[in-house]
This record gives structure tokens, C-alpha cells and sequence, in this order.
């Protein structure tokens, strides 16, 4: 049974980083692709960033890009969101995801697993 546990979310002030964690356990990942997505209220859940675990190749939406950085911890099962100049509209609840391929996809549908989400709310 695969479990995803998401945590590191908060309030923050616009400018400011957070670091998300998503520890995973109950399977091998090593030909996975995991993955971070969001939902804003009243907003469909929208792709962040991937990264496969064998060769830690990496995919970010463009909103995202040259301020997030997702990264993996083999050793530990656990994949970061390492999140800097945050803006108000990255607003969210962010869920880590599991793609049991090493193909990267950026539709929630593409993913099999996912945590319960963690919320992070930047003021402006």
C-alpha cells in the first residue's frame, strides 16, 4: 500500500520560501516519477513540478520555474519542494503524487497515488 505524506506547509509572507516534504513508503520508486501539484479554491488541481526518481530529471510548469526546485532523497523516500519569492497566487493546497513510469506527465490523471495535501497561504 503506497503512502504519501505531505507536510512543511504554512503562512507566509509574499517573498518569503518554504521547503514542502512528501515522505513515501510501501513500494520501490525507483522507476517512478513523483510529482507536485496544487489546488486553489474554486480551482481545478494544476501541475508544479516532477522529477523521476532514477536520474532525477526534472519538469516544472512555467509560473514555477526559477523559483521552485523539486529534488529527491533516495535514502530517505522523500521528495522537496524547495519553494523561494513565493507569490500570493501559489495560494494552495499542494499534494505530492506517484506515477508508477518514468514517463513525465503533467495531468493529475497520469498519477496513481497521492497524500492528503498540505496547505500553503502566502499574504500579500
Amino acid at each position: 500500500q503506497v503512502q504519501l505524506v505531505e507536510s512543511g506547509g504554512g503562512v507566509v509572507q509574499a517573498g518569503g520560501s518554504l521547503r514542502l516534504c512528501c515522505a513515501a513508503s510501501g513500494r520501490t520508486f525507483s522507476n517512478s516519477v513523483m510529482g507536485w501539484f496544487r489546488q486553489a479554491p474554486g480551482k481545478e488541481r494544476e501541475f508544479v513540478a516532477a522529477i523521476r526518481w532514477s536520474g532525477g530529471n526534472t519538469y516544472y510548469e512555467d509560473a514555477v520555474k526559477g523559483r521552485f526546485t523539486i529534488s529527491r532523497d533516495n535514502a530517505k523516500n522523500t521528495v522537496y519542494l524547495q519553494m523561494n519569492g513565493l507569490k500570493h497566487e501559489d495560494t494552495a493546497v499542494y499534494y505530492c503524487e506517484v506515477r508508477p513510469s518514468r514517463a513525465i506527465v503533467i495531468v493529475p490523471g497520469g498519477y496513481d497515488y497521492w497524500g492528503p495535501g498540505t496547505q500553503v497561504t502566502v499574504s500579500s
